[in-house]
């Protein structure tokens, strides 16, 4: 993967980031679904760039960030199919 690529896959990753943290602070009422998944596709993006440029620190930065994204996902899509989710 090029240099150019990588670039513009952390970029993607990091406007993931923005928006959801944005949505946050906008939204009267949290979508845990989508705020999680977001955050979990921004990791994954992130993780991909550092392939290519890596660095440990952003690296487990993105890996904790991307496992806690993972567990709230799977939580909100349990109290989804359970219908409890608000």
């Amino acid at each position: 993967m090029s240099d150019w690529l990588a670039n513009a896959i952390g970029l993607a990753g990091s406007a993931l980031f923005i928006a959801a943290f944005a949505y946050t602070n906008i939204t009267g009422r949290l979508n845990k679904l989508w705020f999680n998944l977001v955050n979990l596709a921004g990791a994954i993006l992130l993780l991909i760039s550092l392939s290519v440029n890596f660095n440990l620190a952003a690296f487990v930065l993105e890996l904790a960030w991307g496992s806690i994204a993972a567990y709230g996902l799977l939580r909100a899509l349990r109290e989804w199919m359970t219908g409890t989710l608000p």
